[in-house]
């Protein structure tokens, strides 16, 4: 008795991806990888753009260092002092002095000084330039309030410092060198007051455990 032998089918190998297919794939991985980045640096601009101020003096902004100059010129220049508050802060905020006249790399302080004329407890965070916007990478400061979470109480009234100098290589540009008065301006804006980690946290878990 002769048996048959049935006919077995080999599993077909799958193909091969072809080079098309190979290259779609890295233009996808990289397109991903493009926009994390993008996300990633438009975190970082404001950061990294106020830094790129203060060190520069790019667009009157003013320089911060840590220590004051070791050469005083012979000349005099005027520093006039601005303030302003944007709308949604109820502050009378103004300097103590309109302007003082020093010498040029001369370390001085000045006063300005903040009243919550509200009800409530409010928190401003300040901005700053220089003009004319060319002197902004000559006006040096020691110590400033700018840039710091500033809050209030009502009625509270608060005195902050800002220490300075203008810088003797201001007299050697073209643009800046006949500069006799520069003006230093402060804009206070509402700011919400950053909680701690801790404290989202402790937040967070407690809702959790409610629910």
């Amino acid at each position: 008795m002769s048996g048959r032998t049935g006919n077995v089918e080999t599993p077909k190998a799958k193909p091969a991806k072809t080079a098309a297919e190979r290259n779609n794939g890295r233009v996808v991985i990289a397109c991903l990888v493009f926009v994390a980045s993008m996300v990633g640096m438009s975190y970082a601009a404001v950061p990294l753009y106020k830094m790129f101020c203060e060190v520069t003096g790019y667009d009157g902004t003013t320089k911060r260092v840590e220590q004051a100059s070791d050469v005083v010129l012979d000349r005099d220049i005027t520093v006039r002092f601005d303030a302003n508050t944007a709308n949604g802060l109820p502050w009378d905020f103004q300097p103590v002095k309109r302007e003082v006249k020093l010498k040029i790399g001369e370390t001085v302080q000045i006063m300005y000084k903040a009243k919550n004329i509200s009800k409530v407890a409010t928190t401003g965070q300040a901005t700053f330039n220089v003009t004319p916007l060319s002197a902004g990478a000559y006006f040096n400061k020691i110590h400033c309030f700018c840039f710091t979470e500033t809050t209030l109480q009502p009625g509270e009234e608060m005195e902050m410092p800002v220490v300075f100098f203008v810088d003797p290589a201001i007299v050697e540009p073209i643009e800046t060198k006949d500069i006799q008065t520069l003006t230093l301006s402060y804009t206070f804006y509402p700011h919400e007051v950053t909680k701690p980690v801790a404290a989202i946290s402790g937040g967070t878990e407690k809702t959790s455990k409610d629910l």
